[in-house]
């Protein structure tokens, strides 16, 4: 199957697929929005969860707070995006409830993933241990 030019200047993908929402192989166009961030989760199948961060102003304090925003993203077979990968991303029609971006590009592991994650699981697990002592606490 031959791949198409989706118009926007990214890598084309080295692999085909067979997906009918792959915007290189398929018929999905892409339009709208890109965003660039992270893959933290891909136990879904054909979709991935991904995540970015910015810095917005807060005027009356005169500093900056850090957001970040988790989204569902399809995830095309020929893309294949795994955990850790920094991957751009285009809106498209919406492909369920809770996708309507694409993966187009996919640049490779994050540098430093492995560090973040297992921060991440620590302070969760630090959360936990903090609400089962105090259940504890007002049960006695």
């Amino acid at each position: 199957m031959e791949t198409k030019n989706i118009g926007i200047n990214v890598k084309q993908p080295s692999t085909t697929c067979t997906d009918v929402h792959c915007p290189f192989h398929g018929q999905l166009s892409v339009r709208g929005r890109q965003f660039t961030g992270t893959v933290i989760s891909d136990r879904m199948a054909k979709t991935v969860t991904v995540e970015w961060t910015e810095m917005k102003q807060l005027p009356k304090y005169e500093r900056f707070e850090k957001r970040r925003t988790k989204i569902k993203v399809h995830n095309p077979p020929c893309m294949n995006a795994k955990e850790g990968d920094r991957v751009r991303i285009g809106e498209c029609r919406p492909l369920s409830k809770t996708k309507h971006f694409v993966v187009i590009e996919n640049m490779g592991k994050m540098k430093g993933y492995e560090l973040f994650s297992e921060a991440m699981q620590e302070s969760k697990f630090k959360q936990k241990k903090k609400v089962e002592e105090a259940a504890e606490d007002v049960s006695a």
